[in-house]
C-alpha cells in the first residue's frame, strides 16, 4: 500500500505542478488577445494596441526608420546567398534574384538615385513608406506579442475543441486544427513550416498537406493590420479580421472538393501511414485542458519564448521586404503603365459586374493584381469606396496564393502542389471570396 501511495503521489506531482503553471495560459493568452483584438483609443484614434505601438515607434524615430528598413532588406537579400538556399531549386534561385533587385530598389529609394518614374508618389515612395517601413516594424513587434497569443496553450485548447469539424468540413485530420489556426493567426511561413514537418512525418497525406498549405496559410494577423490601415478599415478592425477568417475557411470548404485539390493523391511520404489520432478517452473539454496544460508545462520562459519569436519575426521580415520591393514594384509598374492587369482583371469583371458592386472594374483589376503580391490590391484600392475597400481587403487575404512570398515558400517544401495548380487555386479562391465578401460589405456600408 505504501508503495502504491508513493506511486500515486509521484504520478500526481507533475499534474499539480502543471496546474500551478496554468496562470500563464490565462494571463499570457489574455494579454495576447488584448493586444491583437481589443480596440482602444489613444490620442483620439481608435485601434488595436499593436497598431498604436507601431505608430509610436514610427513617430519616435522617423529619420532612422528608412535606414533600419534598408538594413533589413540587405539582410534579406544576403540571407539566401549566405545560407546557400538559393541553390535548392530553380524557383529559389529566381526568387533570390528578385531579392537582390529589391535591395537595389531600396538603395535607390533611400539615397534618392534612379529614374524619375521610380520616385513618382504612387510608385517607389508609396511602396517604401506605406508598406516596407511599417512592415519592418510590424512583423517583428507582432511576433513578440504572438509569443503570448500562441505560445501558452490557447491554440492547443482551441484546436481540440474544433477537431470534430475538421474531417467532415475540410477533409483534413483533426490534428490539422492547430495547424490551421497557427497558419492564420501566426503567418504563412509558420503554417508551412508546421505543415511540411507533419507531412514528412507521415501524419498528413499529400492532398491534406496541399489543402492546408493553400487553404489556411495566409498572411499573419500583424500583416492584416497594414492592409486595414492602408484601406481605412482600422475603425472596424475586429469585423474585418473575423470576416476574413470566416471567408478564408469557407472558401477552403469548396476548394477541397474541386480540382486541382480534389485530384491530389492521398499518398504518404515513403509509404508511411498516418498515425492514429487520439480522439478517444476523456471528454473533449478535458482533453483540451490537458493539451493546453502540457503545452504550458513544456513552454520555455517568457524571455526565451519572446526571443525565439522575435528571431522568427525578423527572419520572416527579411524574407518579405526584398520581394515586396521587387515583385511589388514590378506589379505596380505593370498596373500603372501597361494594360496587363486590366486584361487579367476582365477575368473577374463578369463576377464583379454581376455582384453589382460600385467600381466593378477597379475591384476586378485589384483582385487580379493580388497574384503578384497580396498587398498590391490595397495600393490600387486606396481611396476607393468603403464597400470596395472592404472587399479588396478580405479577398487579398482569402486568396492566399501570391508570387512574392507564398509560392516560393511552398515550392521550397516537399508539399506536392505545383505552380500551375497554385495559380488555378488562386483563381478559384478569388472568385469565391468575391462572392462571399460582397454581401457582407453591402450590409456593413
Amino acid at each position: 500500500m505504501a508503495v502504491r501511495r508513493h506511486h500515486e503521489e509521484k504520478t500526481r506531482a507533475p499534474s499539480t505542478r502543471d496546474s500551478a503553471s496554468m496562470w500563464k495560459f490565462f494571463v499570457y493568452s489574455s494579454l495576447g488577445a488584448f493586444v491583437f483584438f481589443v480596440p482602444i483609443e489613444i490620442a483620439g484614434r481608435s485601434s488595436i494596441l499593436l497598431d498604436h505601438v507601431v505608430t509610436a515607434a514610427q513617430d519616435a524615430v522617423p529619420n532612422v526608420l528608412p535606414y533600419y528598413t534598408l538594413a533589413v532588406v540587405l539582410a534579406g537579400a544576403a540571407y539566401p546567398l549566405i545560407t546557400g538556399t538559393w541553390r535548392r531549386s530553380t524557383a529559389d534561385a529566381v526568387f533570390s534574384g528578385f531579392k537582390l533587385v529589391g535591395l537595389l530598389v531600396g538603395v535607390m529609394l533611400v539615397f534618392g538615385i534612379g529614374p524619375a518614374w521610380l520616385f513618382e508618389p504612387d510608385m517607389g515612395p508609396f511602396l517604401f513608406t506605406a508598406l516596407a517601413v511599417p512592415v519592418s516594424l510590424l512583423v517583428p513587434l507582432g511576433a513578440v506579442f504572438l509569443a503570448l497569443l500562441v505560445g501558452y496553450g490557447l491554440l492547443e485548447y482551441i484546436g481540440v475543441l474544433v477537431e470534430p469539424v475538421m474531417r467532415p468540413v475540410w477533409r483534413t485530420p483533426g490534428r490539422s486544427a492547430i495547424d490551421a489556426v497557427a497558419s492564420f493567426v501566426g503567418s504563412y511561413s509558420l503554417g508551412l513550416l508546421i505543415t511540411d514537418r507533419v507531412y514528412r512525418e507521415g501524419k498528413y497525406s499529400g492532398r491534406e498537406a496541399a489543402v492546408i498549405a493553400t487553404g489556411f496559410s495566409t498572411v499573419s494577423a500583424t500583416f492584416m493590420v497594414v492592409v486595414a490601415a492602408t484601406l481605412g478599415l482600422m475603425p472596424i478592425w475586429n469585423t474585418y479580421f473575423w470576416t476574413s477568417l470566416a471567408i478564408t475557411f469557407l472558401v477552403t470548404t469548396v476548394t477541397v472538393r474541386i480540382p486541382p485539390l480534389s485530384r491530389i493523391g492521398d499518398s504518404y511520404v515513403g509509404g508511411v501511414h498516418p498515425q492514429p489520432e487520439d480522439g478517444a478517452g476523456a471528454g473533449r473539454f478535458s482533453r483540451a485542458w490537458s493539451d493546453a496544460r502540457e503545452t504550458v508545462a513544456a513552454a520555455p520562459s517568457l524571455a526565451a519564448n519572446v526571443g525565439r519569436n522575435l528571431k522568427d519575426g525578423l527572419i520572416m521580415t527579411m524574407s518579405i521586404l526584398p520581394s515586396i520591393l521587387s515583385i511589388g514594384l514590378v506589379g505596380l509598374v505593370l498596373a500603372t503603365y501597361t494594360p496587363v492587369f486590366d486584361w487579367l482583371g476582365y477575368l473577374f469583371y463578369p463576377v464583379t459586374w454581376a455582384l453589382q458592386v460600385p467600381e466593378p472594374l477597379l475591384l476586378a483589376k485589384s483582385s487580379a493584381v493580388g497574384i503578384a503580391e497580396m498587398f498590391l490590391p490595397s495600393l490600387l484600392a486606396a481611396g476607393a469606396t468603403p464597400v470596395v475597400a472592404f472587399i479588396v481587403a478580405v479577398v487579398s487575404v482569402s486568396q492566399i496564393v501570391f508570387f512574392s512570398a507564398l509560392v516560393p515558400c511552398v515550392v521550397a517544401t516537399g508539399i506536392p502542389v505545383s505552380v500551375p495548380q497554385m495559380i488555378l487555386i488562386w483563381f478559384e479562391r478569388v472568385v469565391l471570396s468575391l462572392v462571399l465578401a460582397t454581401p457582407v460589405a453591402m450590409l456593413l456600408f
